[in-house]
């Protein structure tokens, strides 16, 4: 076994996993990540939608190596908490590539990070059930190899690209990733609690994550009372941070109107807080 400097923060985000049912929203800069930290959540997970758009790219033109870079910054950041890394479909079709890439993402510290039956490409959006099967335990076996306790989440896309029957797709892919060696499963899009309850059903008694991407009308104790052991936010609090900038944008552009602008904001609050986050180096 390697000596793991990230062994504490890998063994936390594994006992987070056992019971109950926690918060792991989605920070997309150092800045975000520290106050999310400083607001008491347990762990943090990257957002690829929220960085690509900091680059001023969309979501599915970001690159390896500047994700990487991002995650890195992202687990620096928050130097006691663990790091889920959302990291697409491995930003490789080929399976070496993919392999050495998931290892290349475990070298950064995240505690975690996540495999998606995605594609990437449009004109077919998810890999078939049985190359996306192989997909899995490929990333499986590289995630061993590591010999790092990094938790790995399997995600299934089918809500998120029109397939005829998701709830089916999802729950047929998910029960297979799960005997797969899947340690968390997540399938981002479902809306209802009947569709959150058909996932946990599917996951054989395997953590599962759920993603409140808006105001779906559940809470913390909604989630955990159906099964839900985890939720994330996505990309939702980028979303809220470029509504207000847009329409306050909007405003200014097509009327002349500054009535977007914040009448209040705790700007000296926020360079207070940076100043004095001591624990962070």
């Amino acid at each position: 076994m390697i000596d793991d400097p990230f062994k504490i923060r890998r063994s936390k985000y594994r006992q987070l996993h056992e019971s109950g049912c926690f918060v792991q929203p989605n920070p997309w800069d150092i800045g975000t990540a520290r106050w999310l930290r400083f607001k008491g959540f347990p762990a943090l997970a990257t957002t690829s939608a929220g960085f690509a758009w900091t680059r001023g790219r969309s979501d599915q033109d970001m690159t390896l190596e500047p994700m990487l870079e991002h995650i890195k910054d992202i687990v620096d950041a928050v130097p006691d908490l663990p790091v889920n890394a959302d990291f697409e479909n491995g930003y490789a079709q080929d399976l070496e590539t993919l392999a050495r890439n998931v290892k290349l993402c475990i070298s950064t510290g995240v505690a975690g990070l996540s495999i998606e039956d995605a594609t990437g490409v449009s004109d077919k959006p998810l890999y078939d059930f049985k190359m996306a099967l192989e997909r899995f335990k490929v990333v499986r076996k590289a995630v061993d190899e590591t010999g790092a306790d990094v938790l790995l989440t399997a995600r299934a896309e089918a809500f998120l690209h029109g397939h005829e029957t998701p709830l089916n797709e999802v729950c047929k892919r998910l029960a297979a990733f799960a005997d797969a060696g899947a340690d968390v499963l997540y399938a981002p899009g479902l809306k209802t609690r009947d569709e959150i309850s058909e996932v946990i059903s599917a996951a054989g008694g395997k953590p599962v994550n759920v993603l409140i991407f808006t105001d779906l009308g559940l809470s913390v104790a909604d989630v955990r009372d159906l099964g839900g052991r985890r939720i994330s936010i996505g990309s939702a609090l980028a979303k809220a941070a470029w509504s207000g900038f847009i329409n306050a944008v909007d405003l200014m552009a097509d009327k002349g109107d500054f009535s977007g602008l914040p009448q209040k904001f705790p700007g000296s609050k926020l360079d207070s807080f940076f100043s004095s986050d001591q624990k962070v180096s």
